[in-house]
């Protein structure tokens, strides 16, 4: 009998080595407690370098980012917007802040990103729309050169949500450049963190200049306090800009971590009806930011899902999410259902969704048979083995 862990295993957790408590003390000491000083300018800089675009604009979250970024993008209220189906919400709610309507793209399985067979589809019943909202998922970048030919084939502007997938590349190129507006997020789970804060990214010197000004308020040059746009209270402040500075010194090492996390996982798993979240390899390298499991079609119990409850029935040799993430929390072990699609949330009932497959979405399938299990960097091996051993378990192997 496997027993229960004294310690939380947790999902994903900030990860703290001492730095951003220096950078913090900084600002406190110099009085730089707002949102100008020292460590806003250096970790601005050094994000762009990373990255690999010209401008970035540090900002109070990743949801602020897209937030701008929508609005840079040139989205009216009772526009059409295409958006990644499969993701977490905060991709899809700055569309709304804008009074436009977001149509969801399905995902392909080689990434669980977003398909560009479907949104080509997409383009063809609603060929005005001019904007595409794209999300990383869970550390691994979407097909790239595809979106964005089909982007400008169509004369539509690329947003990318890199919040999951700092540091992970496609083709040599760093998650984060692909779109003309990109976000990243320093939330506490993040590969690094802020605790919170997030970046909007671009080679658009007037697109950052113009995030800039409004999120402070679009303060206008002048000698009082003169405003002719609406403004937010966006800006990162400097004390949350001092942990994102310790952090990234330790992003590789990280991102390193992660991926040893997610190769146990894959060896551990090696004779279970399972297989890993994927990529193409050769093609991308994730970041491994959250190590997911799918159960094979052929070895999933009878599960049912109500709008906030879920039941299975077990079968001898066969699980289901629900049972394992049952079992992991009965271990006090932390794991999560896969992003519950946007286009089955209630909010959303009434807005299309596009899928190119001819065997159903591809979304609800990996809701129905995934689940993300515990990748905290801290997590030791010992503990993962155990988690290994949970999920076992549940197939009585």
């Amino acid at each position: 009998m496997t027993e229960k862990f004294k310690e939380k295993v947790w999902l994903a957790t900030p990860t703290m080595h001492g730095e951003e408590l220096q950078y913090m003390t900084e600002a406190y000491q110099t009085n730089w407690m707002s949102t100008i000083g020292e460590n806003i300018n250096v970790i601005e800089k050094k994000m762009s370098d990373y990255v690999g675009c010209k401008y970035a604009v540090a900002l109070a979250s990743g949801t602020s980012a897209l937030h701008l970024s929508i609005k840079l993008a040139g989205v009216k209220p009772g526009d059409k917007v295409f958006c990644t189906d499969m993701t977490f919400a905060a991709t899809v709610n700055p569309v709304l802040y804008e009074g436009a309507v977001p149509v969801f793209i399905d995902s392909e399985r080689e990434t669980w990103n977003m398909d560009p067979a479907s949104l080509e589809k997409a383009f063809e019943l609603y060929p005005d729309v001019k904007v595409v909202v794209v999300a990383d998922l869970y550390g691994t970048p979407a097909k790239y050169d595809e979106i964005k030919e089909i982007c400008k084939k169509h004369g539509a502007v690329l947003v990318e949500d890199a919040a999951e997938s700092l540091g992970a590349t496609y083709k040599g190129n760093q998650s984060g450049s692909f779109g003309t507006y990109n976000v990243i997020s320093f939330n506490g789970n993040k590969i690094i963190t802020g605790s919170s804060g997030g970046m909007l990214l671009t080679d658009d010197e007037a697109a950052a200049n113009k995030a800039k000004k409004w999120s402070t308020q679009s303060r206008e040059n002048a000698p009082w306090y003169q405003h002719e746009e609406v403004g937010y209270n966006y800006r990162m402040s400097n004390v949350i800009a001092g942990v994102v500075r310790g952090q990234i010194p330790y992003l590789d090492e990280h991102i390193a971590r992660k991926k040893e996390i997610y190769l146990r996982y894959k060896e551990g798993f090696r004779d279970l009806p399972i297989t890993l979240n994927p990529y193409v390899e050769n093609v991308m390298e994730p970041n491994f930011w959250l190590s997911c499991a799918l159960i094979d079609k052929e070895y999933m119990c009878k599960q049912e899902r109500g709008a906030s409850t879920a039941t299975y029935v077990k079968e001898n040799g066969k699980s289901c999410p629900t049972e394992i993430l049952e079992a992991l929390a009965e271990h006090n072990a932390e794991g999560r259902p896969i992003w519950k699609p946007m286009h089955m949330q209630p909010i959303y009932k009434d807005n299309s969704f596009i899928t190119a497959s001819d065997t159903g979405a591809v979304n609800e399938d990996v809701f129905t048979r995934g689940l993300c299990l515990p990748s905290d960097i801290k997590m030791t091996e010992e503990e993962q083995d155990t988690v290994i051993e949970i999920v076992r378990s549940c197939f009585n192997v």
